[in-house]
């Protein structure tokens, strides 16, 4: 079954669009990356998608379940890791896990069976009783990505997760992406990372609230090849298509 499908969905401030119509559909163990310049719309796409904001037109579905109109079930099959980290600065390690498993309605065996696998995967072990200030920024995201894994969700959406983080760890995370994304999780992220788009099977690019391009990294470079640039980078292949959206957008007005 489809995972995420969106169809035509806008959202509109002042009867201007801040998004789309945006229309995508992925598909289980899928990685897509969300890539935009500022103010293209990524943070505004990421709340409709996780129906955190309703859209003015179209529509979205999570694993079958209308965002709309059955907005619980379909949150409930999301996972939802911000770029600041949504923990609890005053609760230790372990309490952190805990109030999630209860956010999810996780009860009894469930609830300290996926406590301990989180622990055990993410190798928090040893900071239980720490603060999440007082953890590296490494086991900060660890704790952070185990949180929004509490509840197994079969959709993930990834803000920004390897911000401000060191190339090691960056690797380390895409190390538990990849991981998930062979289980079937289907993952939505946003980066600043050229690089880091490499790693998805396909990438989203906004401009100006629109969707420009949605194909594999391989296929948007050739889409920048030129004679000047035989061999373009997911760099070159970005810039080229948010340019020849620019200028699009300018023939048309």
């Amino acid at each position: 079954m489809t995972r995420l499908l969106a169809r035509d969905l806008t959202v509109s401030l002042g009867g201007s669009p801040v998004v789309g119509p945006l229309s995508l559909r992925l598909e289980p163990g899928e990685v897509v990356g969300l890539l935009g310049p500022n103010g293209a719309g990524k943070s505004t796409t990421f709340k409709i998608l996780c129906g955190l904001l309703k859209p003015t037109a179209g529509e979205a579905q999570v694993v079958g379940h209308d965002l709309r109109r059955a907005t619980s079930a379909a949150k409930s099959r999301l996972g939802y890791m911000a770029q600041k980290f949504s923990l609890y600065g005053l609760l230790s390690v372990q309490q952190n896990l805990e109030f999630s498993a209860g956010v999810y309605g996780l009860e009894g065996n469930t609830r300290r069976e996926r406590i301990a696998e989180m622990i055990a995967t993410f190798d928090l072990g040893g900071w239980l009783s720490a603060t999440p200030d007082g953890l590296p920024l490494g086991h900060k995201q660890r704790l952070a990505l185990a949180c929004s894994l509490m509840h197994r969700p079969p959709v993930l959406f990834l803000d920004e997760p390897t911000s401000g983080v060191d190339p090691i760890t960056r690797r380390e995370f895409w190390t538990h992406i990849n991981g998930l994304a062979r289980k079937g999780v289907t993952i939505m992220v946003t980066t600043h990372f050229m690089d880091e788009a490499e790693y998805c099977d396909r990438v989203a690019m906004l401009s100006r609230a629109q969707l420009i391009a949605l194909d594999t990294p391989d296929a948007l470079k050739r889409m920048a090849v030129s004679p000047e640039r035989p061999d373009p980078t997911m760099e070159d292949a970005f810039i080229h298509l948010v340019e020849s959206a620019d200028r699009e957008l300018e023939a048309a007005t």
